[in-house]
């Protein structure tokens, strides 16, 4: 592993060279990032799961940041241009897109026309012009290079400026420069397109507006890119190209009087309006999306959890309600552990509503109720809402019941349940009846039920169709398996898709587990697992300490300590004279303590885990 790039990592995250090390040296041997957050504390010093993460991403980047410096000084070298202002240059280059700026002058290009006029011979005339000369004719100068190929003049001091406006454009600390007062003084500015068609004016706040590059918010870069996709405004820069034009011709010819001053300022004028500022525009929109995508992305990331992370309502029975006018309203009874217990369906909105329809409904939500014990009602956002809310409202008013309920969000309801598994697990019942069932357990856990659904389809950001999808998909899924993993499964309960995203597991041990347990009935120690088939010793070392199990074998088997650590945990309450685990009065003298060898971030999580054995993350 090179130092170097650990050092980088280290000073970044405020962090010591020794954590970063550890890190990587977990993550090589295929520790998973929560099971490195939770277990190896005292190799990590404690590091979270984001840090991990930015440890293991910026360490990819940095490695091909690095990789490339090494090709690109091959690939100058070869062409023997090599200097050591370049090398110091590209090694002291803290980006790609750096390194990509200082090779482009030497980069092999294809079909440009100074491509073309280097084939053609012409170099050297333009090497001869950019030296200043202040003696001589451009003209006779240029005759020397007259072929069956350059017909005349004019063609090989065309030819020659071509090759100078490439490199006008091609030089990096110029395009630095250039890029910098851009950024800093220049405007952005939309325009409605004359043939564009945008009838519920979406758009119209952009179809005439001006604003400072500097100060564009993300939002705004978002609804401007989707605008201008959308084919109804074009984006423009404004900025003082006059003067930029003047520094590159300054640059050019380093402050110089010379016979080619004519062509000079033509080839940089060309190189500036044609090549150098065209891309840097198109390079400031590409960072300004990519700046405005990442922090949706993260904005998307920060809401889903917690929208995962939010409380359950454990042990309680749910009625699911998910309104609607002209189809009905679908209702779901679901037991304390999720069960489906019945489905049922009113219509007390369709068409012309009258009370003899409304009493019927009420009656029928009410014989649930009553048959069922519910205790709460979980009723879905969408149409109809506000109506079924009153409705469940002067219900429970109406006969005095000790019955509470909730708006609960139903955004991606209807897409599980037209779901392959949810079709496995409900094959009688119609979709919008399963949707029903899908709003009564996200009351119930929301955890649970989230995790089913495409995170993208849960309704937690904008602009998420605008966003690059593997980007996206990538971040979505760090979120969800940090909040799995800090919150846990029961081992006995877990769906395979929750199953799924527990630390070592994949799909397919998932699968395998829900089918043992269906098989031989509740595992009663964590042990059993490496009875399951695909699970190994590598994936129980993972998975292990995030599966819990109640009223089993092994009292520490419903706690967050890994089994790693039993033998730990129980010298340290025998230490305490701690009986049982959740016991009142429990209490951890130092001089008892001491002596028993344990770290103190094992310690820490030890006594937390004795003094809240069933404790939940959330």
């Amino acid at each position: 592993m090179s130092e170097e790039i650990i050092a980088r990592i280290a000073k970044e995250l405020n962090i010591t060279i020794e954590q970063v090390n550890n890190t990587l040296k977990l993550l090589e041997e295929d520790c998973t990032v929560p099971f490195i957050a939770r277990y190896r504390k005292e190799a990590t010093k404690g590091l979270d799961e984001e840090q991990i993460l930015h440890i293991q991403k910026q360490y990819d980047y940095l490695q091909k940041l690095q990789e490339r410096k090494e090709n690109v000084l091959k690939l100058i070298g070869e062409q023997g241009k090599l200097t050591d202002e370049i090398r110091k240059a590209v090694m002291e280059a803290d980006k790609l897109s750096i390194v990509e700026d200082i090779y482009r002058p030497y980069a092999q290009k294809k079909k440009t026309r100074a491509a073309t006029a280097i084939k053609l011979g012409l170099q050297p005339l333009a090497d001869w012009m950019m030296s200043c000369p202040e003696e001589g004719s451009c003209e006779e100068e240029a005759m020397k290079y007259i072929t069956e190929e350059v017909k005349n003049i004019r063609d090989a001091l065309q030819g020659a400026m071509d090759i100078i406006a490439e490199a006008v454009s091609d030089n990096p600390k110029q395009r630095w420069a250039f890029k910098d007062v851009i950024l800093k003084s220049g405007v952005l500015k939309t325009a409605l397109k004359k043939d564009a068609k945008d009838d519920d004016k979406v758009y119209e706040m952009y179809y005439d507006r001006s604003e400072k590059i500097s100060t564009l918010q993300d939002h705004r870069i978002m609804a401007i890119d989707r605008a201008e996709k959308a084919k109804v405004i074009a984006v423009t820069f404004v900025y003082d190209e006059e003067h930029l034009e003047a520094e590159a011709l300054k640059n050019l010819t380093h402050g110089k009087t010379t016979i080619a001053d004519n062509y000079l300022q033509m080839a940089s004028k060309d190189g500036c309006e044609r090549l150098l500022f065209p891309s840097i525009e198109r390079e400031i929109r590409s960072e300004l999306s990519a700046r405005a995508q990442g922090r949706s992305i993260e904005v998307f990331s920060m809401n889903l959890e917690k929208l995962l992370l939010q409380a359950p309502l454990k042990g309680r029975v749910v009625l699911g309600f998910d309104p609607g006018f002209a189809n009905g309203c679908k209702l779901a009874v679901i037991d304390e552990t999720g069960k489906m217990l019945t489905v049922s369906k009113i219509f007390p909105f369709r068409g012309k509503a009258t009370p003899e329809g409304m009493d019927r409904a009420k009656k029928e939500v009410l014989r649930l109720i009553r048959k069922y014990g519910v205790q709460i009602i979980a009723i879905g956002n969408g149409t109809a809402s506000r109506e079924s809310e009153k409705l469940c409202a002067e219900l429970i008013q109406e006969n005095s019941l000790d019955v509470q309920y909730a708006i609960v969000s139903e955004a991606g309801a209807s897409v599980w349940s037209a779901q392959e598994d949810a079709r496995e697990e409900f094959p009688d019942l119609a979709v919008e009846e399963r949707s029903a069932v899908s709003i009564g357990r996200r009351l119930l856990d929301p955890l649970a039920e989230l995790i089913k659904i495409d995170p993208k389809s849960i309704g937690v950001g904008q602009y998420q169709h605008d966003l690059p999808q593997k980007q996206l998909s990538e971040r979505l899924d760090e979120v969800v398996m940090k909040a799995v993993n800090r919150t846990g499964a029961d081992l006995n309960t877990a769906s395979v898709d929750l199953l799924t995203h527990i630390s070592g597991l994949n799909k397919g041990i998932a699968k395998e587990i829900v089918r043992y347990r269906d098989e031989n009935g509740r595992f009663t120690d964590r042990k059993q697992l490496l009875k399951v088939k695909k699970l190994g010793p590598k994936a129980y070392t993972q998975c292990a300490g995030f599966l819990r199990i109640t009223e089993g074998d092994e009292p520490l088997d419903q706690t967050s300590i890994h089994p790693e650590s039993y033998d730990a945990a129980k010298a340290l309450m025998k230490a305490c004279g701690i009986e049982r685990l959740g016991q009142e009065d429990i209490s951890f003298p130092k001089e008892k303590v001491e002596g028993l060898g344990i770290d103190s971030y094992t310690l820490q999580d030890i006594e937390d885990a004795i003094r809240q054995p069933l404790r939940d993350y959330r």
